[in-house]
């Protein structure tokens, strides 16, 4: 039990509650107060008031005293004693049954609860998904409208056919010029190594009609002097 505050005079304050029994001796009173019926700290318990009444009226009925009336007057103050002991337990369990139906119902709620909790987790995990998936698909949609943009800037395509036609037109050109160019190169090569061919032929003769030269003179030159040396100094002066 719970020992009340009380205020001092004078001051209007309040002293702090402090405990009387711990929580191990208040837990055996409430439980000794269900069992006997004793709702108060005042007066004779209900239990032991039955108890004095059934004791009574065994011991009327024990006396071999012709006491019928006392008998049957104190079998119905323990009828009646019974009575109003009894009618307390009658309410306590309809209270306890109303609480056992209660908890069932709690019960049945507390299952009812769980399972929509898990139904749901389950609809969020799904919602989840399907959130991951709508940005997924969202981005696809952006993608293709970036590169639809992209396609609408660029020309049609008749006309991107026909820069193409164009360009291939320009390249058999160039591929035709270069084929000519090529061949007009490997003619200039041949008629270049023909002339260094006919320079080194022209070289070789110059060189062998100068060789051919030089001997002549030599060779004249030693006919000359050979005279000379025969004919005396008329030789010389002739020269």
């Amino acid at each position: 039990m719970l020992a009340r505050g009380r205020k001092v005079a004078g001051k209007g304050e309040t002293v702090a509650a402090h405990y009387v029994f711990g929580p191990l001796e208040d837990d055996l009173i409430i439980k000794h107060r269900l069992l006997t019926r004793t709702t108060t700290t005042r007066g004779e318990p209900p239990l032991k008031k039955l108890q004095k009444r059934f004791t009574a009226f065994a011991s009327e009925v024990e006396k071999e005293a012709d006491n019928y009336g006392d008998c049957e007057r104190l079998a119905k103050a323990f009828l009646q004693e019974l009575n109003t002991f009894e009618i307390p337990l009658l309410k306590s369990k309809a209270v306890i049954d109303a609480n056992l139906r209660e908890k069932e119902n709690f019960s049945d709620l507390k299952d009812e609860i769980n399972a929509q909790i898990l139904q749901a987790q389950a609809d969020l995990e799904d919602l989840k998904r399907q959130l991951e998936e709508s940005k997924i698909e969202r981005q696809h949609k952006e993608e293709c409208e970036a590169i639809r943009k992209l396609v609408a800037m660029q020309p049609p395509r008749s006309e991107t056919q026909k820069v193409i036609t164009e360009l291939e037109k320009e390249i058999a050109k160039l591929g035709a010029e270069n084929t000519a160019s090529s061949r007009t190169l490997e003619l200039r090569k041949k008629q270049f190594a023909l002339l260094l061919h006919v320079v080194d032929e022209l070289q070789n003769t110059i060189e062998e009609e100068q060789r051919s030269l030089m001997e002549e003179l030599r060779n004249a030159v030693d006919d000359h002097n050979k005279s000379g040396v025969e004919g005396g100094p008329e030789a010389m002066a002739m020269d």
